[in-house]
């Protein structure tokens, strides 16, 4: 079995040393990778400086370069979002943004460098708007270039306008796992069939 590797983002607001329920359902997702041959990890967005902007380098001090060559070192990427006023966090956005600079990054045949990179999402936030931030992000990394399997998505929304988060669960709910377990079995089958059979880019002139 082909040995793939995942990298999850926690773009959560929260800093590093904060419980996250973005955090919980990440690692949910990778666990059940693991099954699937997939080592990963994960890394909290919010605690790295990532400057505003376009490029793949937005000069002194910028964290991006670093997590975009452990973005692309990555054969699946894992993007988790809690959801605020109805969309997915600022920190998400940002990230997002900074893949833009992949359009002008193509090789000798149009392919960005993500592509043949499967991608997937997690949503966690106790009000709705679950299936909206998938689709905001859906559309964003396949235009970034990322190839999303089916049931590329897993969530968890609570009650409105209460307190409870997913962090505080006793267990994890039947229907977020079986969605979660789907998300794995699916992304790791799609990543290592395109590592077996990259895509084939336009023809060179």
């Amino acid at each position: 079995m082909t040995e793939l590797r995942a990298l999850a983002l926690n773009c959560s607001l929260k800093t590093s040393d904060t419980p996250s329920s973005t955090d919980r359902l990440l690692g949910e997702i990778l666990a059940a990778l693991s099954g699937f041959g997939v080592t990963g990890e994960i890394v909290r967005v919010a605690g790295l400086d990532i400057k505003p902007g376009v490029t793949s380098d937005e000069g002194p001090g910028d964290a991006w370069p670093e997590l975009r060559r452990r973005v692309l070192a990555a054969d699946i990427l894992l993007v988790g979002t809690p959801i605020w006023l109805g969309q997915p966090s600022s920190v998400c956005k940002r990230v997002l943004e900074r893949m833009d600079a992949f359009f002008d990054e193509t090789d000798g045949q149009g392919r960005m460098p993500s592509f043949g990179k499967v991608a997937a999402v997690a949503v966690v936030g106790n009000e709705d708007g679950a299936h909206h931030v998938h689709a905001e992000l859906y559309q964003a990394l396949n235009d970034v270039g990322f190839t999303l399997a089916a049931g590329a998505g897993t969530y968890w929304v609570g009650e409105a306008m209460q307190g409870k988060d997913y962090r505080d669960l006793p267990e994890t709910p039947k229907m977020v796992a079986v969605t979660t377990a789907t998300l794995a079995r699916n992304a790791a089958h799609l990543a290592r069939l395109l590592k077996s059979a990259p895509y084939p880019g336009a023809p060179e002139e």
